[in-house]
């Protein structure tokens, strides 16, 4: 049972977990139904668990209410697997969510951070810009196609 009084905490987590897990496929669900299997660029819940990747989930008492993840490219940092249950949206979950990857990236060192997302997420740009994201061009392995939207945010 979630108490309003209970804080939100942003902690590190397992993609195995339970709650984290159901998250995660709901996640992928929704990526599924709005764009061509070739578009789509989550990683599985396997892929979440190697070591270049930390892995954070917000909790409200014992209620996981969203996640995200970091993925250690080398020179910046990839962020992966942003989902916040709809239930839970408002509350500034996924605010919390970016404060905690930027603090890891900063942990590491990492130079910017850089994010592909789907051009149909408006509430996913809006809280990407809103943390100094801007528009950029395709990253690493991924190539130019009609639903992705490159970010990138220096590290500063």
């Amino acid at each position: 049972m979630i108490k309003s009084k209970d804080p939100i905490r942003i902690v590190p987590g397992n993609p195995r977990d339970r709650q984290a897990t159901a998250l995660l496929q709901a996640s992928h669900a929704l990526m599924q139904s709005l764009f061509n299997p070739e578009e789509n660029h989550f990683l599985s819940i396997d892929d979440l668990c190697v070591p270049e990747i930390r892995f954070f989930i917000a909790r409200q008492g014992e209620k996981t209410l969203g996640c995200a993840a970091l993925a250690n490219r080398g020179d910046y940092g990839e962020i992966k697997s942003m989902f916040v249950d709809p239930v839970a949206r408002g509350k500034g979950v996924a605010h919390k969510l970016m404060q905690r990857l930027n603090a890891e990236a900063v942990a590491q060192g990492l130079a910017s951070l850089k994010l592909e997302t789907g051009n149909k997420l408006a509430q996913a740009h809006s809280l990407y810009r809103a943390h100094g994201f801007v528009d950029c061009g395709p990253f690493g392995a991924y190539e130019t196609n009609t639903s992705s939207i490159f970010m990138t945010r220096d590290i500063s």
